[in-house]
């Protein structure tokens, strides 16, 4: 080979080096973890964000559903994941609040897990069937002596559980003697008890009670925001002079693994900051009785180890952890 062929051969070779090794993040599509079902709070909000997410991305986002054990199956999936940004989720007040304070045998910590934002929040409400007589916290307080009132959740650990929990104690009833719980199969069938009359009551994110309310199928009694929520003809805890309950409510945020590197994590704040500004993604999550909060990631851990600090301390004051 002559002088002149090397150097260009060299040359070449260097440039494919460099190109390998410096490529843009992300090269390819990324894997978007769901550690709940179809249809849920969780679920409406990653496929509403998608479209303005994956453009900001530039690729495709592959969502995944991986359900089961109260999203705990979704985030080890996540959890064991390379750390390469190529498998981030969509992770939730339930996964990443409620199961680390509730859950003693969870396989993970908070700290298994970069949170690169938070950009939602969905306050909570307790609501009552249309149907009902009662009509206000208080009535439902004073019905709590009659001892026949019961709330209806997704689950045993669940956010809802722990919600109405929570509710009840700020209100001076006792959450595990005054009333009853009646676990469901899933935030839809916990709703669904309340209108067929098979619990009183149920607590949970204001985005999964929206349609029922403005439908008059539910009743809002309260929301645990300090301002009101659009759709939600309630008033809030700071009116009832509860502030406390302003930590009880729903988020979802963007989460990788531990050992995602500065630059991804830095990439996912920017490209969301776009998405949560795209005008169709607001008008949907907003119509939802959700509110469209973006946070960066030292606010985002803040926000979400004081929530779980709250969480855990009303767990092991009313004896509620689950051991196995």
């Amino acid at each position: 080979m002559n002088k002149t062929k090397f150097i260009s051969a060299l040359a070449a070779v260097t440039a494919f080096g460099t190109t390998a090794v410096w490529a843009e993040y992300p090269e390819r599509a990324v894997n978007m973890v769901i550690p709940y079902g179809a249809g849920g709070a969780t679920d409406i909000s990653a496929r509403t964000i998608a479209e303005p997410l994956g453009n900001a991305v530039g690729k495709p986002l592959i969502m995944a559903n991986i359900t089961g054990a109260g999203g705990a199956t979704g985030s080890v999936a996540v959890q064991n994941a390379k750390g390469d940004g190529y498998t981030m989720m969509f992770a939730r007040v339930g996964s990443h609040s409620v199961n680390p304070a509730m859950k003693a045998t969870l396989p993970y910590t908070l700290d298994d897990f970069r949170f690169v934002n938070v950009y939602e929040i969905n306050p909570a409400a307790c609501a009552v069937s249309a149907s009902s007589d009662i009509k206000s916290m208080d009535d439902l307080v004073a019905k709590t002596a009659d001892g026949n009132v019961t709330y209806s959740s997704s689950g045993v650990g669940s956010f809802p559980h722990l919600a109405s929990a929570m509710v009840m104690s700020e209100f001076g009833v006792d959450p595990i003697n005054d009333v009853t719980h009646i676990p469901q199969k899933g935030g839809g069938a916990a709703i669904t008890a309340v209108l067929n009359g098979t619990a009183t009551f149920v607590c949970t994110n204001s985005s999964s009670l929206a349609s029922f309310v403005g439908n008059k199928q539910l009743t809002p009694l309260l929301v645990t925001t300090a301002e009101p929520v659009v759709g939600f003809d309630a008033p809030t805890a700071n009116d009832l002079g509860k502030d406390s309950l302003n930590q009880l409510v729903g988020w979802t945020g963007i989460a990788g693994p531990d050992d995602l590197p500065d630059d991804v994590a830095t990439k996912w704040g920017e490209w969301t900051a776009t998405a949560v500004n795209d005008a169709k993604f607001v008008e949907a999550m907003e119509a939802r009785g959700s509110v469209i909060r973006l946070m960066g990631p030292a606010e985002a851990n803040e926000f979400i180890q004081g929530q779980y600090n709250v969480f855990r301390a009303l767990v092991d004051k009313l004896g509620m952890r689950i051991e196995g």
